[in-house]
């Protein structure tokens, strides 16, 4: 792992930005819940997305620079898409359970594992996907638009294809995989009714 960030700088933003996203997410949770300092919890969870913004800013600057683009540059542009697609939402997951153990507030909701609620909860994760998928998208051809090289624009797009991927692999393991159960568990249902 050493060897890694030593020769990659920008793996080692990455580490810095994903270990600084818990620390500045439990120190927000920590001042709003155990001290009650909400203003400052604000402040302190407002600092989570510029991390990504950040990490994409070093990207360009290591880029300018001439450094080779690599797996660390394309992963960069996808942290900020996944980090900002889904950031809100694990900080609401979070918020909702430091809520419920020092604040008194309610039970956290649980995720049914069938029916409506399930079909629709498992759409709304991959509409988060596709939301990441364009803001990586964005923030990698931005990159090979304004700041790469020919040499590194071709890693940078190529990383561009990658989330797409990830997105139809998400898509086929998450909606079709429920669509496929749910009508699964009907027809059995059916079945059941049918022999009575």
């Amino acid at each position: 792992m050493f060897d890694l960030v030593g020769e990659h700088p920008i793996a080692a933003v990455i580490v810095a930005a994903e270990v600084g996203f818990w620390v500045l997410l439990g120190l927000g949770l920590l001042l709003r819940y155990v001290l009650r300092l909400r203003a400052l919890s604000n402040v302190v969870l407002l600092g989570i997305p510029l991390l990504a913004v950040v990490l994409v800013v070093a990207v360009g600057i290591d880029l300018h620079n001439g450094a080779t683009a690599d797996a660390t540059h394309g992963l960069a542009g996808l942290y900020l898409g996944f980090t900002l697609a889904f950031g809100h939402s694990l900080m609401r997951w979070a918020d909702v359970r430091v809520a419920h153990r020092f604040a008194g507030g309610p039970a956290p909701v649980q995720i049914p594992k069938s029916g409506p609620e399930r079909r629709k909860h498992v759409w709304q994760e991959w509409l988060r996907v596709v939301n990441a998928a364009v803001i990586s998208s964005v923030s990698l051809g931005a990159l090979a638009l304004f700041v790469g090289t020919p040499e590194q624009d071709a890693t940078l797009t190529w990383w561009i294809g990658r989330v797409w991927v990830i997105c139809g692999i998400w898509f086929l393991c998450g909606p079709v995989w429920e669509i496929g159960r749910s009508d699964k568990q009907e027809s059995s249902k059916d079945r059941v009714d049918i022999g009575r």
